[in-house]
């Protein structure tokens, strides 16, 4: 027993060595959502306290992003979010692609699916309240108006 201890203590402090890819942008991206939709003030204020952690070029990390095996699960995390959904890149996006994010924006918020609850918890500011969450739906409401229930 003692041997797999020893073992265990030995992989935990060495995989502390191992970098994580870090999700920090130099700059403003020139394909943002702001490029394409307008995006007021209020709503800019949500994404950026609720969703561009995971759903950006540029996430706020904690302080315990600095102990494995929690960076590299961050890490993965993020990349996830990112291939899902980037606010960053979505001028990129062809047209048909963006409608369908927001309507699919629309419909996590609805479903209460986003921000993720293993988010949320640590990120207490990050719940959507509901009128950030009516916010939300309006604003995506204003950009496909015919494509919501």
């Amino acid at each position: 027993m003692k041997k797999v201890l020893l073992v265990l203590l030995i992989i935990i402090i060495a995989i502390q060595f191992i970098p994580s890819q870090k999700n920090i942008a130099a700059g403003d991206s020139p394909n943002s959502i702001t490029k394409v939709y307008d995006v007021p003030p209020d709503v800019q204020q949500i994404l950026k306290t609720s969703c561009n952690d995971c759903h950006s070029n540029n996430t706020q990390y904690p302080w315990y992003n600095r102990i494995q095996p929690v960076a590299m699960y961050l890490a993965y995390h993020v990349k996830d979010g990112k291939r899902e959904l980037n606010f960053d890149e979505f001028a990129a996006y062809s047209p048909e692609k963006r409608l369908h994010k927001i309507e699919e924006t629309r419909e996590v918020i609805q479903k209460n699916e986003m921000p993720l609850q293993s988010y949320t918890i640590i990120h207490s500011d990050a719940i959507l309240s509901d009128a950030q969450k009516q916010t939300l739906i309006n604003w995506t409401n204003s950009i496909a108006p015919h494509h919501h229930e």
